[in-house]
């Protein structure tokens, strides 16, 4: 015998499935009946990449099997290329992660902008910063030039003689 006491639900009327009736979008190479797809067409593969990068998917794209397979593989010659990024840079607002901000390492005691010694030449205990390090490196590179200008010079010299 059934309860009494539970009033029965409500009918509800049948879901319509969103999908069922909408036609299905045109493939864009079918319609002006291109036969390839080339990788060096940048502006039209850029229409078939996420904002992340990521390669868009049939159904989002509307191409048909055999236009898909050849946009991906357009696209991943023109990755390897370095004609299209593998992935765009995004920007976050905020920190994600599990743990919280006291999970962070100490950062130690030195600034930024400070080598030590021994990171540039191996003697402990000095202290010299960046632009010192390549102001040195520059004029290393000055002598260097100046050497192999000679050097060629010499040469040349050789050869008149």
């Amino acid at each position: 015998m059934p309860r009494r006491n539970m009033p029965e639900p409500p009918k509800r009327a049948p879901k319509m499935d969103p999908r069922r009736g909408l036609k299905k979008k045109p493939c864009a190479f079918c319609a002006h009946h291109v036969d390839t797809v080339d990788y060096k067409d940048l502006a039209q593969l850029r229409k078939y990449i996420s904002d992340r990068g990521k390669i868009r998917g049939r159904k989002v794209s509307g191409n048909c099997q055999q236009h898909q397979r050849d946009v991906t593989d357009a696209i991943k010659t023109a990755r390897e290329l370095a004609l299209l990024p593998y992935t765009q840079r995004t920007v976050t607002e905020k920190r994600g992660g599990r743990g919280g901000r006291d999970d962070r390492r100490p950062r130690g005691d030195r600034d930024k902008e400070e080598a030590t010694l021994a990171d540039v030449i191996g003697d402990e205990g000095a202290v010299v910063s960046q632009r010192e390090v390549l102001d040195d490196a520059s004029t290393v590179a000055a002598e260097f030039e100046a050497v192999a200008e000679l050097v060629e010079a010499e040469a040349v010299a050789e050869e008149v003689n």
